[in-house]
């Protein structure tokens, strides 16, 4: 009897060392496979980077899928009831683990319906930020806003749950239109030459944009095409507004959602040197005075 189990020891122990061995083939095939498909897809140009991402991303699922049945069919024994096994494991998963479920879900509609992709400059809900990772449970977003001015990065990575773009709108700065309308105010006095004064502004944004009117022109044109996306105007704009201020000047123009507060400072740098040269403009400003009686 004692031998007869030994025997029977052997056995399991053989066969448990072989599926082991085999094991670790598959892996190690899988991880050639991986690595030898990295190569053949490497990065040619600059715009190359959002393909290649989507390929690396479909050939690591792809081969996580093929290894789970590969290995699978080792360890498990009657593996060809598998459909019945995922049967019920997604039935336990939609009723015990809702989120996980609902994130998997939001995950294929992000690659079915492509609200925001990566490198998307996008909002969903409170979080805002560029699109710099997609995985099956989550997103990732390079932050910007918060308390950083003129939408530029904050530094943190904000992870969301996929399952909120069912219930986040979501607001995406580099789809349809990739230029977004901005928008700076300026108060000159009232008895200030504000014909003129208008003229300077768009004396200045066309000095600035002026190689930048054409790319307009064309992402327009585009998003016309593709969206019936239309402005009636795309170039800069200055309206006239009196408030107790005195007079408002409200410069709007088009541009590119990264490069905003770039050229807010290129804009207001110029102003401020050429309004101090004319005399018949005076740029006013709210003041408080607090007189001390001793």
């Amino acid at each position: 009897m004692e031998n007869w189990i030994d025997y029977l020891n052997d056995i399991v122990e053989y066969e448990v060392r072989w599926n082991i061995y085999k094991t670790v083939i598959i892996l190690f095939v899988l991880w050639l496979i991986k690595k030898g498909a990295y190569k053949l897809i490497g990065i040619r140009t600059a715009d190359d980077m959002k393909r290649v991402y989507h390929w690396r991303k479909t050939i690591q699922y792809t081969l996580a899928i093929v290894g789970l049945l590969l290995i699978g069919n080792i360890w498990i024994s009657n593996f060809q009831s598998i459909t019945t096994f995922l049967g019920l494991l997604s039935a336990g998963i939609a009723i015990a683990l809702k989120d996980i479920f609902v994130n998997i879900a939001g995950w294929i509609f992000i690659y079915w319906r492509k609200p925001f992709d990566v490198g998307d400059r996008i909002q969903i809900g409170e979080f805002k930020g560029d699109v710099v990772d997609l995985r099956l449970f989550q997103f990732s977003l390079l932050e910007v806003g918060n308390w950083v001015d003129a939408e530029q990065s904050t530094g943190r990575i904000v992870h969301v749950p996929n399952g909120k773009v069912f219930s986040d709108p979501q607001a995406n700065y580099s789809q349809g239109f990739e230029y977004i309308w901005n928008e700076q105010q300026f108060y000159i006095s009232l008895d200030s030459d504000h014909k003129k004064a208008q003229q300077i502004l768009k004396d200045i944004m066309y000095e600035l944009m002026q190689d930048g009117f054409k790319n307009i022109e064309r992402a327009m044109m585009k998003a016309h095409k593709e969206h019936f996306i239309h402005f009636g105007q795309y170039t800069p704009t200055v309206y006239t507004k009196i408030n107790e201020r005195g007079i408002q000047l409200s410069l709007r123009y088009l541009c590119h959602p990264r490069k905003r507060r770039v050229l807010e400072h290129q804009i207001t740098e110029a102003i401020l040197e050429r309004f101090s040269t004319e005399k018949g403009i005076r740029i006013v400003y709210p003041i408080t005075s607090v007189y001390m009686q001793k």
